[in-house]
């Protein structure tokens, strides 16, 4: 009867989500073709240290960037921030801030600011390909706003939206993306998890500005003209992400009453997900945890081509690793804060991503 439950209830989140066929069809002649890339990016220690792919269980503010309904976990008051060094010895820096608060019995709204910079780029031209005509500084700004509500003990669901700003010097280019996202979870110590997650369907991109104008002299050179070079519109990069996991209490049987808390928690995860853009991703994690105070945790994400430097086309070996401290500050009802890092490991010259998450929640 659970599962019977289960799967009604999965089968109308799918449908609440709106899935269209065609829109996951996975037409790979298109890979490489979106633009805003950076939405594909998470910048929370928590979830990279197993790929994303605890979309079924991810909670907090992190949830923002994997799988929105988990951020009606919130109980009272989360602060996030975050640091990301995506490619050693560049000035590629990513930084991340979210607040997410808790509305009584309506809910949990959320708000996620990822930085994106590139430091000084030296400017070159026909006259002057080797620079010394001054620099520039390229930034992605991505603004999140989300709300997530548990609708029962075993339901939660969310919606967000995302403003993104690319900008260059005289170019610019900027867009709306939407997300939703359902966790359902069940089981004795509601230990079963599914969660499904749609993110990044908005609007097309376009870059503009003064820097596709060029100005010059007609044939007679009787008068100026300004001539502007037309930009295409691109998408953004969709996916959709399908995860379930299971926790089980490695010392559950040892407990001395039902009410005891167990101490030690191993939870399994599987994951796939369909990118419009991309290669599909399929893989798998464990994250094991002591007393929920010190968790570890590692993944492996598969995708086609992945390990072979003749046909990968992602950076990535496909393994991530990833730990997390965790203390309450006083009795049981005070904050809590806690400090996340994780590795994926990478092709040179990147030299592997890092990412490390500072965490402050109000129980």
């Amino acid at each position: 009867m659970i599962m019977k439950n289960f799967f009604t209830k999965a089968t109308l989140a799918v449908c609440a989500l709106g899935l269209a066929t065609q829109a996951f069809a996975g037409n790979k002649d298109r890979s490489g073709q979106a633009g805003a890339t950076e939405l594909l990016i998470n910048p929370w220690a928590q979830s990279t240290g197993v790929f994303g792919m605890n979309v079924s269980y991810v909670s907090s503010v992190d949830a923002m960037k994997t799988n929105i309904a988990g951020l009606a976990s919130v109980d009272k008051t989360d602060v996030g921030l975050s640091h990301v060094i995506y490619l050693t010895n560049s000035d590629v820096t990513i930084n991340n801030l979210a607040i997410a608060q808790k509305l009584g019995n309506l809910g949990v709204l959320g708000v996620n600011i990822m930085s994106m910079g590139f430091g000084d780029i030296t400017i070159t031209d026909y006259n002057n390909p080797e620079g010394g005509i001054g620099t520039y500084k390229p930034q992605f700004l991505n603004f999140e706003l989300g709300f997530a509500k548990e609708f029962s003990n075993s339901v939660r669901a969310g919606i967000g939206a995302t403003f993104v700003s690319e900008q260059l010097t005289s170019i610019h280019a900027t867009g709306a993306c939407f997300e939703a996202g359902v966790q359902y979870v069940t089981g004795k110590r509601d230990n079963y998890h599914f969660g499904i997650t749609l993110r990044n369907i908005g609007t097309n991109m376009r870059f503009q500005g003064a820097g596709f104008a060029l100005n010059g002299e007609a044939q007679q050179n009787t008068y100026s003209v300004t001539q502007l070079t037309p930009t295409d519109k691109f998408e953004m990069p969709t996916y959709l992400s399908i995860g379930t996991s299971y926790d089980f209490y490695l010392d559950e049987n040892h407990l001395k009453s039902a009410d005891e808390t167990p101490k030690h928690r191993l939870t399994v995860m599987a994951d796939f997900t369909s990118n419009s853009f991309n290669n599909d991703y399929l893989g798998g994690g464990l994250e094991y945890s002591f007393k929920d105070m010190l968790m570890v945790r590692a993944a492996y994400r598969w995708e086609n081509g992945i390990g072979n430097t003749a046909t990968s086309t992602t950076m990535y070996t496909g393994f991530a690793i990833g730990a997390t401290v965790q203390k309450v500050l006083g009795g049981d009802k005070a904050p809590k804060l806690a400090l996340d890092y994780s590795f994926r490991p990478t092709d040179r010259p990147a030299n592997g991503v890092h990412v490390i998450s500072l965490r402050f929640m109000r129980q």
